[in-house]
């Protein structure tokens, strides 16, 4: 009986992604994308200066992002967002960093995401955050003085930019070992199935060790989206110096708001360690890989 109902569970996933490919959907943009257009708020709306930011990448593709500038003796924080909605939806972090931290902050929206133009990818998102990168540069900020920062999907990216292009610092938060993993943790029989259909893999796992930028790494003990456990592989992996920071009671979109004193600390240690040149000078661009 059990058997009966869980084929028959797996048949109605199976009918309904054929659905999706006979529409033209592809499997990423059904389960690892999703994006949203509209702008709900801007820095703005928090009381941040900031500036309209628009780039185009090396594959001529249109990205829209905002730099809210802040004590040009601290780093910038490079910051690539999750998989769901778009910068709008991530103004209270910018908030945050601007009054707990004081850092300049540099945000954009993927290809597919609020007002970027084009669709969302792997490749894409990791041309994306080269662009974003080669901003950076133009406006004179070397990577001495540049720390990436992902959240979720945006952990993957982050990685994935430092491995090619080694900044002052890396933080993720929240990461999972790749696409692979969370498909044999939340529908096994299904990735089984059908698995072979996702385009992306963002293995940050196999990745992590390939860059030495010192790390720090948040991560959320109930998180049930993406277990602490693929934080603390990602963790062991990773080359020294690293630093694990658990937030207690977490969930994977609740991180500030369980011990925010001793998160915003974790920031404050986590950049106080590292060596920091001294001028914002622009150090080259990073080639399309």
């Amino acid at each position: 009986m059990l058997f009966h109902k869980v084929a028959s569970k797996t048949a109605a996933l199976v009918a309904g992604l054929l659905l999706i490919l006979l529409s033209g959907c592809s499997m990423d943009n059904a389960f690892i994308f999703f994006p949203t257009r509209d702008i709900v708020m801007t820095p703005k709306s928090a009381g941040l200066p900031f500036e309209d930011v628009y780039i185009t990448t090396a594959d001529e593709v249109e990205l829209h992002g905002w730099f809210v500038p802040g004590d040009p003796q601290q780093p910038v924080i490079l910051f690539f967002h999750g998989n769901a909605g778009n910068i709008s939806h991530r103004v209270d972090n910018l908030r945050l960093f601007h009054q707990q931290l004081g850092v300049s902050v540099f945000i954009i929206d993927y290809r597919g995401y609020g007002k970027s133009s084009g669709k969302a990818s792997e490749e894409g998102t990791y041309a994306d955050a080269r662009g974003a990168l080669n901003w950076l540069h133009d406006k004179g900020w070397g990577n001495d003085r540049i720390i990436y920062f992902g959240r979720s999907l945006g952990a993957a990216v982050a990685t994935q930019l430092a491995v090619e292009s080694q900044p002052a610092g890396l933080v993720l938060e929240s990461p999972f070992a790749s696409v692979a993993a969370m498909g044999r943790r939340h529908n096994p029989i299904l990735y089984f199935l059908l698995g072979w259909l996702l385009q992306s893999e963002y293995d940050t796992l196999s990745r992590i060790d390939q860059t030495d930028a010192p790390l720090l790494l948040f991560h959320g003990t109930r998180d049930t989206i993406v277990p602490n456990k693929m934080g603390e592989e990602i963790f062991a992996r990773a080359n020294e110096p690293k630093t694990l920071h658990l937030i207690v009671g977490a969930g994977h979109n609740d991180t500030l708001s369980h011990g925010q004193r001793e998160y915003w600390q974790a920031w404050r240690t986590f950049i106080d360690s590292l060596t920091l040149g001294g001028d914002n000078l622009m150090r080259g661009t990073v080639d399309a890989q």
